[in-house]
């Protein structure tokens, strides 16, 4: 099932990134063993429309569309624009500099927010964005 979402074109990494995931076990426990929580993000496209997805670093290691999984609480939120996360997924903009200049918002532990740049590094690789 894809996560990919038309509407929003960065969407696509979150395929990527599952794919990541999913295509090699041990690089999968690293992920969760280094990631440790679960983590949201909400894009705004042009349109103003949002849409959300979760990486699961905190036992599985999965991707999924929606804020959080069933019955799981998100350690950490990240809130930003489709084209600035496409740019970060591809490695055009830094978050650190996103987040200072306000285009990147984190609600919950922010510490955790900086565990997921390896994780969207792999998405880099193969991102066309």
């Amino acid at each position: 099932m894809s996560l990919k979402n038309d509407a929003f074109p960065s969407s696509t990494a979150f395929d990527l990134i599952n794919n990541s995931l999913s295509s090699d076990d041990a690089e999968r426990k690293d992920a969760v063993k280094k990631g440790n929580a679960i983590f949201a993000f909400t894009l705004k496209n042009k349109e103003e429309q949002s849409e959300s997805w979760y990486i699961d670093l905190k036992e599985h290691g999965v991707v999924g569309k929606g804020t959080v999984p069933e019955g799981k609480k998100t350690d950490v939120t990240l809130l930003l624009s489709d084209d600035d996360f496409g740019k970060l997924v591809s490695g055009k903009a830094n978050a650190q500099k996103l987040f200072m200049s306000g285009k990147l918002k984190v609600k919950g532990d922010i510490m955790k927010a900086t565990k997921m740049e390896p994780i969207l590094k792999r998405a880099q690789t193969s991102a066309k964005l």
